[in-house]
């Protein structure tokens, strides 16, 4: 799965993915790979950008029926800034490869429902503390070299699936690559992918 935490598409995806990890069979895992909107930034977002992206949390809503928590343009200075959030995702890996998924799960619902400014270092320690991580290891990572460098990692994974739009899911089994979403899908196209790629379900 290639995504970003702070991409509103994916945010639309969620419920779909939910569905998906329900009936993958345990054999094939979920992998999270941080595709990386934007690159870090301390300058606010330009008000064209925030009309932009403004303009997707409609689209996202009207085609996907995800809602959104408008309070967040009010309450935030937005900066478009992306890569902060993919790290947070990658340091909770490095405590618990397992909670890679919780932690984006964490940041988005933080994001869009709660209104709470992701690309903000604060926001992302109290997210690792509601997560049950070491705050105080997490807030070493998360400016450490390592996670740079598991982030740019995940960048040349996505240039080598050939992602360019999130969400992506690609099956990969060897040399393989089958892609089940190329940007947002619903749910039954999803699936119908799925089972053309000859992937069993559970029941």
């Amino acid at each position: 799965y290639v995504g970003d935490p702070m991409c509103s598409w994916c945010w639309g995806f969620a419920p779909v993915l939910q569905g998906v990890k329900d009936v993958i069979p345990a054999e094939i895992p979920l992998v999270y790979v941080m595709g990386g909107l934007a690159k870090d930034s301390d300058e606010p977002m330009p008000q064209e950008t925030r009309e932009y992206i403004k303009g997707q949390w409609h689209l996202v809503t009207e085609q996907t029926g995800a809602s959104f928590n408008w309070d967040f343009w009010e309450k935030c200075e937005p900066r478009r800034s992306t890569y902060p959030a993919c790290r947070a995702a990658i340091c909770a890996g490095l405590q618990q490869p397992d909670s890679v998924a919780g932690m984006f799960e964490a940041i988005q619902h933080a994001y869009y429902q709660e209104a709470r400014n992701p690309s903000d270092f604060d926001t992302l320690t109290e997210l690792a503390g509601e997560q049950s991580l070491d705050v105080a290891r997490f807030a070493k990572d998360l400016v450490s070299d390592e996670a740079e460098r598991a982030l740019q990692e995940g960048f040349n994974v996505r240039r080598s699936l050939g992602v360019r739009e999130f969400p992506s899911l690609v099956y990969k089994r060897g040399e393989d690559q089958t892609w089940l979403v190329k940007g947002w899908a619903n749910k039954e196209d999803v699936f119908q992918k799925i089972e053309e790629a000859g992937i069993v379900v559970a029941a």
